[in-house]
C-alpha cells in the first residue's frame, strides 16, 4: 500500500511537472506576450483617463487600474492554461499515455490545475513588476492579496479544464473564451468602479463572478472596495467549490477522453 501511494503521489508530482514545463518552454508566448499586452492598456488608460477620473479618494486612477490589470491577468492566464493543454493532448493523441497511467482523477485535477495557478500567478508577478513604476502602490491587507490571487487562478483553472473537456478542437475552445471569459473578465470592474455604472449595470455585475475576484483583489492593496471583501470570498469560494467537483467528476468518469 505504502509503495501504491508513493507511485501516485510521484505521478501527479511528474504531471505537474510536464505542465510547467510546457508552457515555461515557451515563455516568451505564455509569459511575456501577457504582460506586454497589460503594460500596452495601462499605458492607453493612463494617457486618457488619468486626469479625468477618480474612483477611490486619495487613490490614483492608475493605481486603482494596476491590480484590475494583474488580476485580470491571472484569471486568463490561469483558463488558457488548463484549456489548451488539454484540447492539444486530445487533438494530438498523447492523452492516450496519460490514460494509461494508474493516476487517479484527483491526480489528474490537481496536476492541471496547480500547472494553471503557477502560469497564473507568474504572469500576474510579471504585468505586477512592470506597472508598479506607473503609479505609488499601497499593501493595505496583504493577505487578501495572496488568498484572492491563489482561488481566481485556481478557479479559472478549473474552468479552464472542465472547457478543455468539453472542447474537441481549438475552434470551440477559442469560442469559449471569446464570448464567455473575455466579456465576463472586461465587464469585471477592471478598467471601472461598479458604483460608475447605471443601476441595472450594477446590479448584472453582482452576478459576474469575476467582479469579486477582482474586487476583492484589489480591496488588498488599498482597503476600500465596492463590496466587503468577505461576500466576495463567499461568492469565490463557492464558485470554485462547485466547478471543482464538477471538474472532477467528468475527470472520473472520463468524459471525452475515453472514446
Amino acid at each position: 500500500m505504502n509503495t501504491a501511494m508513493t507511485h501516485t503521489n510521484k505521478g501527479w508530482q511528474s504531471l505537474f511537472y510536464k505542465e510547467v514545463l510546457r508552457f515555461w518552454k515557451v515563455s516568451a508566448q505564455t509569459i511575456t506576450a501577457p504582460v506586454l499586452t497589460a503594460v500596452m492598456y495601462l499605458l492607453i488608460f493612463h494617457h486618457v483617463l488619468a486626469d479625468h477620473v477618480v474612483v477611490y479618494e486619495k487613490v490614483s486612477y492608475t493605481a486603482f487600474l494596476v491590480p484590475g490589470l494583474v488580476m485580470m491577468s491571472v484569471l486568463q492566464n490561469a483558463f488558457a492554461n488548463s484549456s489548451s493543454s488539454m484540447v492539444q493532448s486530445k487533438m494530438m493523441g498523447n492523452l492516450v499515455f496519460l490514460l494509461v497511467t494508474p493516476l487517479s482523477h484527483w491526480d489528474w485535477f490537481v496536476a492541471y490545475v496547480g500547472a494553471a495557478v503557477v502560469r497564473g500567478l507568474c504572469v500576474g508577478t510579471g504585468v505586477f513588476l512592470v506597472t508598479i513604476w506607473f503609479a505609488e502602490m499601497h499593501f493595505a491587507a496583504p493577505l487578501w492579496i495572496v488568498v484572492f490571487a491563489l482561488c481566481g487562478a485556481a478557479l479559472m483553472g478549473t474552468l479552464g479544464l472542465i472547457a478543455g473537456l468539453w472542447a474537441d478542437k481549438f475552434d470551440q475552445m477559442s469560442a469559449f473564451q471569446n464570448f464567455f471569459i473575455t466579456p465576463m473578465t472586461f465587464l469585471s470592474g477592471v478598467f471601472y468602479s461598479i458604483h460608475s455604472l447605471p443601476s441595472f449595470w450594477q446590479t448584472a455585475s453582482r452576478f459576474n463572478p469575476f467582479f469579486y475576484m477582482i474586487d476583492g483583489f484589489r480591496y488588498g492593496f488599498f482597503g476600500v472596495s465596492d463590496v466587503s471583501p468577505w461576500i466576495s470570498l463567499a461568492v469565490v469560494g463557492t464558485a470554485l467549490a462547485i466547478v471543482s467537483c464538477i471538474a472532477v467528476h467528468l475527470l472520473r468518469i472520463g468524459y471525452k477522453i475515453r472514446s
